[in-house]
Formats: C-alpha cells, structure tokens, sequence
C-alpha cells in the first residue's frame, strides 16, 4: 500500500475553516450594528458595560450562519457563539474556559460566560493591537488550529459509531443473540465506547486511531493499545482492539489480545476505510457468537 502523501486532513480542515467565514460576516454585521467600525474597536471598547451587553446579546441571539466543528458537523447555535468568540479572544472554550465558567458571576449560564469572555476582551486586546489581527485572515488561522486540536476525539467517535452500525447490522442479519452496548464502558481510567454484550460474556473493542506515522507520540499510541487490552482482560472482559492508522510501528504479536484488527489506512480515507472495517468485523462471526 502507497502512503498518502498530501496532507488530507489539513486538506479538509482549510474546507471546513472556508465555510465558517459565512459566520464571521455575520458577526461582523452584528458588531457594526451596535456601532462598531470594525472588530478591533470592540475588542478595544473602553466602555467595560456596553461590551458585555454585547457579548451578552450575541451569545443569546440566533445567526443564520453556521459554525462547523472539525469533522463538518454544525455546532448547535448557543455552542456555537460560546465556542466562536472564545476563539476570537485567542482561547479554547472546553479545555481552558469550560471549567472557569462556574466561578464567574451571574444569574445564569450566559451571563457567566459573558462575563467570564468580557475579561479575556480586556486581557487580550492590548496583545492583538491592529485591525488586521481580527480580520478574517488571522482569525481563520486560529480556527484552523483550534479545529485541528479537537478532530482526533472527533475522528475517533465518528469510527466508533461506525463500529456499532456495522455490528448491528451484521449481528440482526447473521442472527446472533448478543447486543451492542450504547453507552460507553469505563474501567479504572480507560473508556471503551465499544462493547458487545452477551450472555457468557462482554468483549469491549477500544477504537484507536492515528494520522501521523513518528514522533513520540507513536509511543504513546502504542502504550495506549497495550493499556487498554490490558486493564480490560485484568477485569474479566475479552477485548478486541480496533486499529486504524496509516502506520503503526508496534508488533501485533506483542498484543495481549487473541484477536484484534489493523486496518493500515490514513484515519482521514474514511470511504476505504468502511467496507475494510466491515470485513475485518464479519471475519469476527465466531468470536462473537461463542458469547452469545
């Protein structure tokens, strides 16, 4: 197999980062509306009440436009104005400002997230001191890298729902008296979103996905692996880890696992990828049924 040299996921991110600028118009539109000439003039509002009314009114109004997140899906409308300034203010609204947001003032969740975005204006205005800096460009810039940071857990649940579809599927058609789990399943500090319950037996099937082919964080990939067939199996569960990666330096008959499947495909190939992962999975027939 060639290695896919063009880089797809920065590929597909720069399409999704163009689809948001219909949403940076429209706040632009609603900025000029409260009186502002450009979007560097409200960052830089000395007027501490009236730039907090407007974060306020922005974060609890509707826009046409749509916000993406980092595998195309459109982020629900309240998320999505939360998630569009924070990154206009040059931070990140889950990771970061998420757990900030309860120790700020406030009547409600708007409020205290208005009031917490209203800080980081002050805070970050002097830093970005030109109009270019909050023009499309730049801020296109921080979508992409803010976007890149969160398609790995994206790209990771979107395989897992696969998983599943693909398992009903073949478990209703082959008739296989076992039931694939909807929630996730955590044990100690592993999560599995993949479980297949039957009645002599769970098997959980961790989804393990990667992009990139070195650096240290191959080694980490691959301790991951380890950890979570190891903490499984330790508990009394069977685990059949899912491997999707274009390459994946660790040795398959290190893994502490009967069986399992590597599929040696750029996580981003997604419409190779599926009929691959369904042949891997019906190969799996009697693994299944023998929990049954």
């Amino acid at each position: 197999m060639a290695f896919v040299i063009e880089n797809v996921r920065l590929k597909e991110l720069k399409a999704i980062v163009d689809e948001n600028h219909d949403f940076y118009i429209e706040f632009t539109r609603f900025i000029k509306a409260q009186g502002y000439r450009h979007v560097r003039d409200f960052v830089q509002d000395p007027d501490d009440s009236k730039s907090l009314a407007v974060i306020y009114d922005f974060l609890s109004g509707r826009q046409g436009a749509i916000l993406y997140d980092g595998i195309f899906r459109p982020f629900p409308n309240q998320k999505a104005r939360w998630y569009f300034l924070s990154w206009l203010f040059r931070d990140a609204p889950a990771q970061r400002l998420g757990p900030l947001v309860a120790s700020f003032s406030g009547g409600n969740l708007t409020e205290r997230r208005a009031n917490l975005l209203n800080k980081l204006r002050k805070d970050v205005a002097p830093l970005f001191p030109t109009d270019a800096n909050w023009e499309w460009p730049a801020l296109s810039e921080v979508l992409l890298a803010r976007l890149e940071g969160s398609r790995r857990a994206l790209k990771g649940t979107l395989f897992e729902g696969i998983v599943r579809r693909i398992l009903v599927e073949v478990f209703n058609r082959e008739k296989i008296g076992v039931q694939v789990g909807t929630g996730e399943k955590r044990i100690e500090d592993e999560t599995y979103d993949v479980q297949v319950v039957g009645s002599k037996q769970t098997i959980l099937l961790p989804v393990k996905t990667r992009e990139t082919m070195g650096g240290g964080h191959a080694l980490l990939f691959t301790r991951d692996i380890h950890k979570s067939i190891s903490v499984a199996t330790s508990n009394g569960y069977a685990c059949i880890p899912i491997v999707i990666a274009e390459s994946w330096g660790g040795n398959l008959a290190d893994l502490a696992s009967a069986h399992f499947v590597y599929i040696r495909r750029n996580p981003n190939e997604l419409k190779e990828i599926e009929p691959l992962l369904q042949a891997e999975l019906e190969g799996l027939l009697q693994q299944f049924r023998e929990i049954e």
